[in-house]
């Protein structure tokens, strides 16, 4: 057995996290998934302030579980979200050599006989900040978004990037022709049209078009059906477990699961790799 958590969207919330690590330290699981968003909101927040929540909150806290935990320190995978500023990079790659994550942006990582990928992008969002905002599958802006290259970014990218770099391509160049049958992807973004990626936006229009209320990434459904990795791990969408009823989905053999919450509470997805349809979500 080998028990994994699934955490995502926890936006600096030192209550969550202290929950987390409580979580972890009295359960034991070999694997923690961390989804993006975990840094504190705020467009346009500082470089000083974003880094000392790193250096100041996660790194002492982290280095507390591995001195108790020894052996049972697990295995931290950690991508961005899209309101977490690429800046930040360097604080994260400390904890990295420090021993304490793993950070996988477009990265492969083996788990025993399983793969785990990572990938951090999601499509055009209304909002300003754009590190982590990829165009889907073709240069398509959906109404009432904001194109990448109008957007704001907190590091130099390329302009021919920002323009023309799209998630369906990143994928494909991150997990090649590559078997994903014992894989697990770890995605900020939901697959598009399931119960994941279900948002509140019920009779708005922009402009007359009524907008969709199914927000995720047509490139990362598409790959799900047609390479059926074994999980797929999901955030961005606070809302979507509430409005659809359900955190989790299945597309074919794919399990997919979303720890995104728009409550107060800790949203803790809980798991088996050997066994995922026997997944459960707590809300602490």
């Amino acid at each position: 057995m080998t028990l994994c958590f699934f955490v995502s969207d926890l936006h600096g919330n030192s209550s969550k996290y202290n929950k987390l690590f409580e979580a972890i330290g009295a359960e034991k699981p070999g694997v923690v998934f961390v989804g993006g968003d975990f840094l504190p909101s705020g467009y346009g927040r500082g470089i000083e302030s974003l880094s000392d929540f790193v250096y100041d909150f996660l790194s002492p806290n982290l280095q507390s579980l591995k001195r108790n935990m020894l052996r049972d320190f697990p295995r931290i995978f950690l991508i961005m979200g899209n309101d977490d500023e690429r800046k930040t990079e360097p604080a994260v790659s400390h904890l990295e050599r420090e021993g304490l994550l793993e950070y996988m942006h477009e990265k492969l990582a083996h788990l025993g006989e399983y793969q785990v990928y990572g990938y951090s992008c999601v499509p055009p969002t209304p909002f300003q900040l754009k590190d982590w905002e990829r165009y889907d599958i073709s240069k398509f802006l959906e109404a009432g978004c904001l194109a990448p290259e109008d957007g704001w970014f907190s590091v130099k990218v390329d302009d021919r990037e920002i323009r023309m770099a799209t998630i369906k391509s990143d994928l494909h160049r991150l997990v090649g022709e590559a078997s994903l049958q014992h894989s697990i992807l770890l995605f900020h973004a939901p697959p598009y049209s399931t119960h994941l990626d279900r948002a509140s936006l019920d009779d708005v229009r922009v402009d007359g078009v009524q907008l969709d209320v199914h927000v995720g990434s047509v490139a990362i459904r598409r790959l799900i059906e047609s390479r059926q990795p074994m999980i797929t791990l999901h955030g961005h969408i606070h809302e979507s477990a509430r409005l659809s009823k359900s955190w989790q989905d299945k597309i074919g053999r794919t399990y997919l699961f979303t720890a995104a919450h728009d409550g107060p509470q800790l949203a803790l997805v809980s798991f088996d790799l050997e066994n995922p349809a026997g997944a459960v979500r707590k809300l602490i």
